[in-house]
């Protein structure tokens, strides 16, 4: 943004006052959520010791913020937000004239994947989307060398809009006691689910919502090389593997330009819905 002239140097003044103002100081407010703007090991480091991670996409920032209360309190309360969305990250460097760090879920996944934990037996459940993902899941797991046993996965069921109560899987959790949980299903749902685990569990172990970053590792969904990632295209890939089923999703993420561009830091307002469920 341009500093010539009053009118914005006293916008972008005020931008850097909120910014300094979110609930954590290591943080960068866009659409009232703060993501963290530190490197990947750093992203790894603050995971590790216990909590929320979760990794909006622009399709979810686009939509899900808007229309999902529960969505966007999940969100909000994360005790790590990624920035995964290359699009939201260039369009806050239009917005504001400052650089955000990039660090997609599929980043930080291929990072965490190499953590000593990740070699402990039982110290990782999966939460599926479905029997054939969990099938596959697990022959990749134990192909690479990782301790997965059948026992850690769960199919997750169909979850409705709103706030998300599961006493079942927090039932099951607290019987394993494991120290990362990974929610492998829908962005939009993932996220509330974790919200509600992260606060009705007993103790504080990791929890990732990074949704169908394993799928693109393991090959379950189609597979994004990490320069793919890194140049931010891993949208035209899942496209281009599905046109059908991905071209109205990425078609709706253009609304993220005007509600950056028009809120910034703040929170936008809720538009009316009619959705009744979420699907995983």
């Amino acid at each position: 943004m341009s500093c010539e002239g009053g009118r914005p140097r006293t916008k972008e003044r005020s931008e850097r006052i909120e910014d300094i103002m979110a609930n954590d100081p290591l943080t960068v407010r866009v659409l009232g959520v703060d993501f963290f703007p530190g490197s990947l090991a750093e992203a790894c480091h603050r995971a590790a010791k216990g909590g929320l991670l979760t990794a909006p996409s622009g399709p979810g920032l686009a939509d899900d913020l808007v229309r999902e209360p529960a969505y966007r309190r999940a969100l909000e309360s994360s005790d790590t937000v990624l920035t995964d969305s290359a699009f939201m990250v260039w369009l806050w460097r239009l917005r504001s004239g400052r650089r955000l760090p990039r660090n997609s879920g599929l980043a930080f996944l291929r990072l965490w994947m190499k953590s000593e934990v990740m070699q402990r037996p039982g110290a990782v459940v999966w939460l599926m989307p479905s029997e054939a993902e969990l099938h596959h899941t697990f022959h990749w797991l134990r192909a690479h060398g990782y301790p997965a046993e059948k026992d850690d996965f769960r199919v997750a069921p169909r979850y409705a809009a709103g706030p998300i109560v599961d006493p079942a899987f927090v039932s099951w959790i607290e019987t394993r006691h494991p120290e990362v949980v990974y929610i492998a299903i829908g962005g939009g749902v993932q996220e509330r689910l974790g919200h509600y685990l992260r606060d009705a569990l007993s103790y504080r172990p990791v929890i990732l919502c990074l949704g169908a970053a394993l799928a693109f590792i393991t090959g379950a969904q189609v597979q994004i090389a990490p320069w793919v990632d890194r140049c931010g295209l891993g949208w035209a890939w899942r496209m281009a593997s599905d046109p059908l089923r991905y071209s109205r999703r990425y078609v709706r993420a253009m609304r993220l330009a005007w509600l950056v561009f028009r809120f910034g830091v703040g929170s936008p307002p809720f538009v009316l819905t009619t959705r009744v469920e979420s699907a995983r």
